[in-house]
């Protein structure tokens, strides 16, 4: 790495600009900010994103599976690039901060590094990964399960409540879903990836950190269950004549959160976040309840020991219901260990940002979940006010999101010389 004058600072205000230009980009009719992904509004603020990257000196395409990618060559064309990333992407009804500062930030890094006359010897690529957040088709991290080669053919012929599939919807964002092999990267294609992201949690703020360490990252099962039932009359059936699926689908849920309630040896949480019910009529039983159900945890075999007694424990409500029950499994996300090494870069990051640091496991699932199967990755968190996320209170202080730009181009400066010295 080649460097001149004093370490970079973030500018709070270019920060701020940006957020504030990107969080214009939102479907009006909702409340907070929604920008779900494959619409038209999504669209258009990756168009201004491009921009951006453009106007910091990227060079930029779109690949295959619709991931904005800009790049900055390195003084040696034969190394592979450090990766910055995350996604600009919301869920409906979200805030403002959710993965776009971890790609804001990386543009705020490249701007950094060419004022300031750094060139590194690895080429740098920002990504802003495509559907990050779950989608109408039953799977998330869309983008990144592509470059990872985690996205397959079963999973691009998936439809949406309207009938448009998969493949369909990434063509509309400018991907090319019939050459989605062309988007994957193999292992030691990428040097190393790293993250950084709102906590969407309380920990860093309840104990006046300003910056946080991850060290593992979990694990995410995903099911559907459909539960079929008879579509009668509410008033002339008899309650013991009923096959209600809902009210079957509602002890289900609740039998997911008894299990997930149970002592465990590590942390396991589980959620049925969506429910789908038809024909959805005041005056008459519900005849089909789909299920979208989430297991988490930091132990693979406990998710898929919980997500086996969850559906043995389905099929006997079913059963005394008189229902019937298909599941499918949508997808399933390992839970990640950062590297010893990894996790060293950010912690020397980070402390020489702020000596007010912790290290913490991250709940929530990323981009980084499907990249650390192809390269190691490391992540830096920035609190959350009042540890709110998804919604439209979600908040974090721009002097923390400074702190950890700052240390998001300290770790890509350690790691490029790292490399070069070979540690």
């Amino acid at each position: 790495m080649e460097k001149t004058g004093p370490f970079p600072e973030a500018r709070s205000d270019r920060l701020e600009a940006d957020i504030s230009r990107m969080s214009e980009f939102t479907d009006r009719s909702q409340k907070g900010w929604t920008r779900s992904a494959f619409t038209e509004v999504y669209n258009e603020g990756r168009r201004w994103l491009r921009s951006r990257m453009e106007a910091a000196g990227l060079t930029t395409r779109m690949d295959a599976a619709a991931n904005l990618i800009g790049r900055l060559e390195g003084a040696d064309s034969s190394l592979p690039p450090i990766v910055l990333g995350s996604h600009t992407d919301t869920v409906r009804n979200g805030g403002r901060f959710d993965g776009v500062i971890g790609v804001l930030a990386g543009i705020e890094a490249v701007r950094l590094l060419r004022e300031h006359e750094i060139r590194l010897r690895h080429p740098l690529e920002i990504i802003d990964f495509t559907a990050e957040e779950p989608t109408d088709f039953g799977i998330s991290t869309i983008g990144s399960k592509a470059v990872a080669g985690n996205l397959t053919a079963g999973m691009l012929e998936l439809q949406d409540p309207d009938g448009r599939s998969l493949a369909e919807a990434i063509r509309s964002a400018g991907g090319n879903p019939e050459d989605i092999i062309s988007a994957r990267r193999k292992p030691g294609d990428i040097a190393a990836y790293f993250e950084l992201h709102i906590e969407q949690g309380p920990v860093l703020e309840k104990s006046r950190k300003e910056l946080g360490v991850v060290t593992g990252i979990v694990g995410i099962l995903r099911l559907l269950l459909t539960v079929t039932g008879s579509p009668d009359h509410s008033g002339t059936t008899p309650m013991t004549l009923r096959r209600d699926s809902l009210a079957g689908a509602a002890e289900m849920l609740l039998h997911l959160e008894k299990l997930c309630r149970e002592p465990a040896d590590a942390p396991l949480v589980g959620t049925i976040g969506r429910i789908t019910v038809s024909p959805n009529a005041p005056n008459v039983i519900a005849g089909e309840t789909h299920l979208n159900v989430e297991i988490r945890s930091t132990d693979a075999e406990l998710m898929e020991a919980t997500g086996a007694s969850f559906l043995s424990g389905c099929c006997r409500i079913a059963e005394s219901r008189s229902l019937l029950l298909e599941s499918r499994r949508m997808s399933f996300t390992a839970p990640v260990s950062i590297e010893e090494r990894m996790m060293e870069i950010v912690r020397t990051a980070c402390s020489d940002v702020s000596p007010r640091y912790a290290e913490l496991v991250s709940g929530a699932g990323h981009d980084a979940n499907q990249i650390a199967g192809i390269a190691p990755v490391g992540m830096i968190f920035v609190p959350s006010r009042d540890g709110r996320s998804h919604c439209p209170e979600e908040d974090t202080d721009r002097e923390h999101i400074r702190a950890g730009t700052d240390a998001l181009l300290r770790c890509v400066t350690a790691l490029d010389t790292a490399e070069e010295d070979g540690s």
